[in-house]
């Protein structure tokens, strides 16, 4: 729905329900399918927080858009209430008699929720500096209790003192208001009767998610614990490695020895960078100065771990190859190139294998003159792409001397999910601990993690520059299962392994500015039984224009920088870059804490887009068939108006004919009016949420069972002789189609070149015949007169047509093409 930003309107919550499972008729062979109406976008009503005070900040400064401020303080999610316990340090605790050192720790037990900061070792001063954060929702206690407790040697920790907070005294802090100062508080016995040797410096205060402690703290709401201490899974904001393309140009080398001289040496330079490995072609045999002029380009990330390693080797036979020499290269040492001015070449010397980790003054006295003859850029011009063309969410060089302005900024309140189904199994039971992940640009985030619940509430809000608004932002729901419990059997997805809950994607471009969208959008994912519906997810999306003007300008340029257009990469190049760079994205983000992991990063950036599949082969025909279904229904109604089958359109087509032809300057107004007017009457029928996945226009629920099972067979397949050879079989039916549909193409522009190529020397006699005649006719007539007879005869009435086809129709037909030559 839309909600306009000025609004102040309370919006009262509607009640969510779980998807309910319908059957209904099926379009493929065994697949059934939920109600229609559960994979369409839903609006909600939320109750969305109001723009706090002074609260129009973003990245420590203020955004104007025409003279007012951009709220952007959590105001896109329902305001959820905190209790905030913030534990400083502590001072002058006893040493215990038993142990004879301290030991301490601190617990905040708010009734059944208790939080556990980490455990000091023979230390009387500990500094902890945690935040925990109870839900106001769940708090069913009217008192805070915080103990200082020591481990013992026994496995029984000694109860050192508490402090204890009436909830009805706590006060409440609403940003932006100066965070609240910590205290000093004398710890009670047990019993409250007196005052213990100690003192512990604590914050308290009600907030809420606007608090700038609600990232960095521990919340009951992902960590309900009876007694065993807190495991969380806070949210968390990632930044993607900043990429660069690595451009190695082998152009030659000196003196290269072979280790048998008795044969002609098959050389070629081997470049490694990191995982990444290209060969160069074998050189011209007998020649100790081999060349090769080569390019390479590798994808490396900053800070630049890698190291460039370039081989001379000598091909002894197919399974053996003699290292004749080696050099290391730091990639930090490279120049970096912002355009296509050319890059200086140097000669770096080899080091003979084998030498290279002697002693200096061994390699000294073993000095090998080889050397090769280099060209190494880091080129800074180009956007690395880490993610398909298609669902870019980031246009920018890499160098950030030729970033430009942002043109907006994107707002999304990720409020929850309903009706998740379980993932895996605890004590017996089906359960799910949700998380969400969210792409765009070089920032992605991770909300927390919520235990146990099926419709997790999150009302996390997040901001991004926006440089493009032709981008698209990807939203993942993922069940963490790393928190114990056994994955259901039968999904594919190995118990390791975070599972996809499902994914959705939002285009900038289709949304308007300044406008928020508050709606559910189904999570689909595709299962080896076909699709299924893992739940909703909500979201309220708000796009601000910073300027119009530059967002127009964007339209009339490329997509990506122009390095991409004056030096392009081949398609191959594209695609293994493209998996070196999500390879790299992934074992980057998997070292953060908490890890962003494997199986999520290529899920969002879709690493197996590229694999075959009958069902999107399918999907993709379909699509082509739709936009053809536009030109094929106009020649229907021109068919329909040459055979005058409405008689009032076809006078009316006569009548419009020729006003056209004696006023031929109207022709391309009246076109372009004609659109004005279509786009108009589009309008009343415009989209009014934003696109989302589509199971009919994804050949989802019409899919084959075998079809899906092929899908997700692993590469190479692991199938069994006979399901390969049957879907061999199948494939080659299905190219043997296309390749008759792919044939005819050709034989008919074949046939049009084949008109003065004197292949057939009486059908281009006729032909150019026919052109002479044309031109005096036409030279001769005026363009009006003839224009008229032609469109007369193509108008004219079907008691003057025959059934029979037309004289350019067989002659046409009638003509050669090179198929006779294939064998």
């Amino acid at each position: 729905m839309y909600i306009t930003p000025r609004s102040r309107t309370t919006m009262h919550r509607s009640p969510q329900q779980g998807p309910t499972m319908h059957r209904s008729p099926q379009r493929g062979p065994t697949m059934a399918t939920n109600n229609e109406d559960d994979y369409k976008v839903k609006d909600t009503n939320p109750q969305l927080g109001e723009k706090w005070p002074n609260g129009g900040s973003y990245g420590g400064r203020g955004w104007m858009n025409g003279g007012e401020k951009v709220g952007t303080t959590y105001d896109l999610v329902e305001q959820t209430q905190y209790l905030y316990v913030r534990v400083v340090k502590a001072r002058d605790l006893p040493v215990s008699g038993v142990t004879g050192s301290c030991d301490p720790y601190v617990e905040v037990k708010m009734g059944n929720y208790k939080g556990r900061t980490k455990q000091f070792e023979n230390k009387r001063d500990p500094e902890w500096n945690q935040v925990f954060a109870f839900s106001k929702e769940r708090i069913q206690a009217s008192t805070l209790e915080v103990f200082l407790k020591e481990r013992e040697m026994v496995g029984r920790d000694e109860y050192v003192g508490r402090v204890v907070f009436d909830l009805n005294e706590v006060p409440t802090r609403v940003p932006p208001d100066s965070p609240l100062a910590p205290q000093w508080y004398r710890l009670e016995d047990r019993r409250g009767h007196g005052k213990v040797m100690g003192e512990l410096m604590l914050a308290v205060w009600m907030g809420t998610q606007a608090d700038e402690a609600f990232p960095e703290a521990w919340h009951t709401d992902t960590a309900f614990v009876q007694g065993e201490g807190i495991f969380s899974i806070r949210s968390k904001v990632y930044m993607t490695p900043k990429l660069w393309y690595l451009r190695v140009n082998v152009i030659e080398a000196q003196d290269v020895i072979p280790n048998d001289v008795s044969r002609a040496p098959e050389i070629f330079a081997k470049v490694q960078v990191g995982n990444q490995v290209l060969r160069t072609k074998v050189s011209l045999p007998n020649t100790m100065n081999p060349l090769w002029n080569e390019d390479f380009v590798f994808v490396v990330a900053e800070p630049f771990e890698e190291q460039l390693v370039l081989t001379i080797e000598d091909r002894v036979h197919s399974a053996k190859d003699d290292v004749l020499g080696k050099t290391i290269l730091p990639v930090s040492t490279f120049e970096k190139r912002l355009d296509h001015r050319p890059v200086h070449s140097r000669w770096f010397n080899l080091e003979k294998h084998g030498f290279g980790f002697m002693e200096s003054d061994m390699r000294k006295e073993l000095k090998f003159s080889s050397r090769v003859h280099l060209r190494i850029c880091l080129e800074g011009g180009y956007h690395v792409l880490d993610e398909s063309t298609m669902y870019v969410s980031d246009t920018r060089p890499t160098a950030r001397q030729l970033w430009k302005p942002p043109v907006g900024i994107l707002e999304v309140g990720i409020l929850g999910a309903q009706g998740l189904l379980p993932r895996k199994t605890k004590n017996g039971r089906g359960t799910t601990d949700a998380y969400c992940v969210a792409k765009y640009g070089q920032k992605w985030i991770r909300t927390r993690t919520i235990l146990d619940s099926f419709a997790p509430k999150w009302n996390e809000q997040y901001t991004w520059e926006v440089y493009d608004p032709c981008t698209v932002i990807t939203l993942g729901v993922f069940d963490n299962c790393h928190l114990g419990g056994t994955e259901n059997q039968g999904n594919g997805i190995s118990s390791v392994r975070d599972s996809r809950i499902g994914k959705i994607r939002i285009r900038l471009s289709t949304l308007e500015s300044h406008r928020v969208y508050a709606n559910s959008y189904p999570l689909l994912v595709l299962h080896p039984s076909g699709v299924k519906k893992m739940g909703e997810l909500q979201l309220v999306v708000r796009f601000t224009s910073l300027s119009l003007a530059n967002m127009i300008y964007l339209y009339g340029h490329p997509l990506l920088p122009k390095m991409h257009y004056v030096h392009p990469f081949t398609v191959n190049q594209i695609d293994s870059l493209r998996f070196q760079a999500m390879n790299i994205v992934a074992t980057r983000l998997g070292r953060a804490e908490p890890p962003l992991r494997k199986e999520v990063v290529e899920y969002m950036l879709d690493v197996d887009s590229h694999l075959w599949s009958m069902r999107r082969s399918k999907a993709n025909f379909f699509r082509i068939m739709s936009i053809l279904s536009g030109t094929i229904s106009v020649s229907r109604w021109f068919g329909d108006v040459c055979n005058w089958k409405n008689s009032i359109t076809s006078v009316l087509v006569h009548i419009l004919f020729f006003i056209l032809l004696w006023y031929p300057e109207l022709i391309l107004p009246t076109m372009c009016l004609y659109m004005f007017f279509i786009g108009l009457w589009n309008y009343r029928y415009r989209p009014r949420y934003p696109p989302q996945m589509d199971i009919k226009l994804s050949w989802a629920e019409a899919v084959h069972p075998d079809e899906l099972d092929e899908e997700f067979d692993t590469f190479p397949t692991s199938r069994q002789h006979e399901i390969v050879r049957m879907r061999y079989d199948r494939l080659r039916s299905v190219a043997g189609r296309i390749q008759t549909v792919v044939g005819d193409l050709a034989t008919q522009g074949e046939r049009f070149q084949s008109l003065l190529s004197w292949r057939d020397p009486r059908a281009t006699s006729l032909f150019i015949m026919f052109c002479l005649f044309a031109a005096v006719v036409l030279y001769m007539t005026p363009f009006r007169v003839v224009t008229l007879l032609v469109g007369s005869y193509t108008l004219r009435h079907p008691r003057f047509r025959s059934k029979l086809p037309s004289v350019p129709y067989n002659f046409f037909k009638r003509l050669s093409s090179r198929a006779d030559s294939l064998l």
